[in-house]
């Protein structure tokens, strides 16, 4: 099928000269957002991605509507108890954003709506809820805003008593807020020239912000800022972050004038989390411990020096975080590249797990704010299971079942299956693949299919419920997800293992899994397509170079593909802080490494699979002209006529578009480009 001239960015080469190494770049200009040539070329190559993928515009809709119909569009979320109220949000048929609302923990007591999300992006094109918190008292409210998709938020705020709103405005804040116990004064967190929060504030409502107290300035670039308060309720927190060092300052919640005491000095390479409980405080700490551990400490800081170890540590479990409780202990691992939790009563130490039986699936804690209760709300999910509450009780054991999200047009996890298997990579590691198909559409001779995959940064690719893919699944595709090392599913050592040096084992193993699908029999090269958003876009791009044969389609989105000129350019936000994910480029050996997978630099003059590349213009993450400049590059070097389209959304960021229905939108437009080369 022809679809006409695809756009050609014009090449206006620049040098790039670091360790004695030329490195040419003929798109470089495109970094020029007011440049009028720049946003022609962009909005050239949407209009092409339009004409290409006309002939699908029948199936976007089938495909939105199938995802649309699946939704209960007017829905109320469980509502969680916080200072005698219950808090909860709701959606409305049609609407694009949820209604945030509370009312008295009382039988027909009338709903207190406290943000209506919908009103406040009226005429907007692009509108994001930031923070949403209530004082402690429950008389004051405050919020933040972006409208543009950057990522920087204005904050506001309402007397809940009156409905008055307070006239300050304060700008560039990120989403972190910490209320006093008074009700009438709070922390915030700012940003800098490259969009790092490293200013902590106090604020008084209804004084001129100019007048606010600087708490903590984080000079150190590396470094991100953040506040919280405890669950106690006793102190506020000021967290202090590098990808691979911490630091957590401590200030009375009920003193507005008290100054911040840190409970431990950063160490490079030691990262710790704090949680209260009456004279103690307990540490989720790595030092000497890869894996984490959990020790006791004394909270006055002459005897700090005492300590208790709960959890030693293990080389394999890795513990990822914990809740303190009145009377008890909540900690979450990861065993066996899966989520767990573990509770320990601390009168006695009593401990149990709490079991999960699919081969695969999330969970995470929910909305536990209040500190003397004995309930724990957690979020399950599997690939199969959708989103569901339960309320659990500490003592008894006893799992509630508060809500499943209800998927319509008769879905039954039963026509499904989930799995977990593993693909065994090149150096003898095995890595986990969890896959999920409906059981009627398996075929023997090989399906569809499509690999995701994310490898950075520690995060794990979670095998979660994924309602629009439904649509695939329906249409014999199968999903599977790679666990693939640089990701923290098997624990600290495996994000390790892919990450600075050993990047390079990401992608390998990615390409591993591939080749096992394909030796299992679920697909072949024909019909396999991958996936992978941000970190997880570069993750793509740098397989698209090894192994382009390997694959037929591609969706990168919002992907980092210029590693070796962004990590170079400290103006960029999040630049200095990725040093310790990617390394440092002017040293000589983190940038060869880069140089050898980037896949900027690597895109060479071959035949590419079929590729769909999605950006938004007002990204901060990942800057529009990377995956701009890699589309350029691709156009002017690839062999064959496999499609090569870029969709750049001109008034969002890097998650896209933020409606509910125009998020779909967006999906359904992916997936036809999918179903189109793919399916049946």
């Amino acid at each position: 099928m022809t679809f006409g001239s695809a756009p050609r960015a014009a090449a206006r080469p620049v040098t790039l000269e670091i360790h004695g190494d030329r490195r040419v770049d003929e798109f470089h200009w495109l970094r020029e957002k007011q440049n009028p040539e720049v946003l022609a070329y962009l909005e050239a190559e949407n209009a092409y991605t339009q004409v290409c993928l006309g002939h699908t515009e029948e199936l976007q809709r089938q495909l939105y509507e199938e995802m649309v119909g699946r939704i209960q569009e007017t829905d109320l979320s469980v509502p969680y108890r916080e200072g005698g109220r219950l808090y909860y949000h709701r959606t409305e048929q049609g609407l694009q954003y949820p209604v945030h609302c509370r009312r008295l923990d009382a039988e027909d007591a009338p709903e207190e709506v406290l943000l209506d999300q919908n009103q406040r992006a009226r005429d907007q094109a692009f509108y994001r809820l930031g923070v949403l918190r209530v004082s402690p008292d429950g008389t004051q409210l405050a919020w933040s805003e972006d409208r543009a998709g950057g990522e920087e938020y204005e904050l506001r705020f309402r007397d809940l008593r009156n409905g008055r709103e307070y006239p300050e405005r304060i700008a560039r804040t990120d989403t972190s807020l910490a209320w006093y116990s008074d009700g009438a004064h709070l922390l915030y967190t700012v940003l800098d020239h490259a969009h790092r929060p490293y200013r902590v504030f106090r604020h008084r409502l209804g004084t001129d912000p100019a007048e606010d107290l600087l708490l903590h300035e984080e000079l150190d670039e590396r470094f991100f800022a953040r506040v919280s308060r405890t669950r106690s309720g006793r102190f506020l927190r000021i967290e202090l972050d590098s990808r691979v060092t911490s630091e957590v300052h401590l200030l009375a919640a009920d003193d507005p004038d008290a100054r911040p005491f840190p409970v431990k000095p950063r160490v490079h390479g030691v990262e710790y989390s704090v949680e209260h409980h009456g004279e103690r405080l307990y540490l989720l700490t790595n030092e000497a411990a890869v894996n984490f551990k959990l020790i006791e400490i004394p909270l006055k800081a002459a005897a700090r020096e005492e300590r208790r170890e709960l959890i030693p540590h293990r080389e394999d479990v890795m513990l990822s975080g914990v809740d303190a409780f009145s009377g008890h202990l909540v900690v979450y691992q990861r065993e066996a590249g899966l989520p767990t939790i573990h509770v320990r009563r601390l009168k006695d130490g009593a401990e149990h797990a709490i079991e999960f039986d699919e081969p695969a699936y999330m969970v995470a804690p929910q909305d536990n704010l209040e500190f003397e209760t004995a309930a724990l709300r957690f979020h399950y999910s599997s690939l199969i299971t959708p989103p569901s509450v339960y309320d659990y009780d500490l003592e008894t054991r006893q799992r509630t079942l508060r809500k499943r999200t209800e998927v319509l047009l008769g879905y039954d996890p039963a026509d499904y299956v989930s799995k977990r298997c593993q693909a065994r990579a090149r150096d003898g590691e095995q890595v986990p693949i969890s896959i999920v198909y409906r059981r009627d559409r398996l075929r023997p001779d090989g399906n569809p299919l499509l690999l995701r995959g994310y490898g950075a940064y520690g995060i794990n690719c979670e095998a979660r419920f994924n309602s629009p893919q439904i649509s695939l699944l329906d249409r014999g595709f199968v999903i599977a997800i790679a666990h693939v090392r640089g990701g923290g599913e098997l624990g600290r050592r495996w994000y390790e293992s892919g990450k600075f040096l050993k990047k390079q084992t990401t992608f390998s193993d990615f390409i591993d899994c591939a080749e096992y699908l394909i030796a299992e029999g679920y697909t072949d090269s024909g019909r396999l397509a991958i996936q992978g958003g941000s970190a997880g876009g570069l993750l793509i791009g740098a397989v698209l170079n090894q192994r382009p044969e390997l694959f037929h389609a591609a969706l990168a989105q919002v992907p980092f593909v210029d590693v070796i000129t962004s990590m170079l350019d400290e103006t960029l936000p999040l630049t200095v802080i990725e040093y310790d994910e990617w390394g440092n480029p002017n040293d000589e050996r983190y940038y060869k490494a880069m140089k050898h997978y980037a896949p900027y630099d690597n895109v060479a003059r071959q035949a590419y699979p079929h590729l769909l590349i999605t950006t938004g213009l007002n990204d901060p993450r990942v800057p529009y002209f990377e995956p701009a400049k890699w589309c350029a590059r691709l156009r002017r070097l690839k062999t064959g006529d496999h499609r090569l389209l870029l969709k750049t959304n001109m008034g969002a960021g890097h998650a896209g578009a933020s409606g509910r229905y125009d998020a779909l939108k967006e999906v359904a437009l992916e997936y036809a480009f999918l179903v189109d080369l793919l399916g049946d």
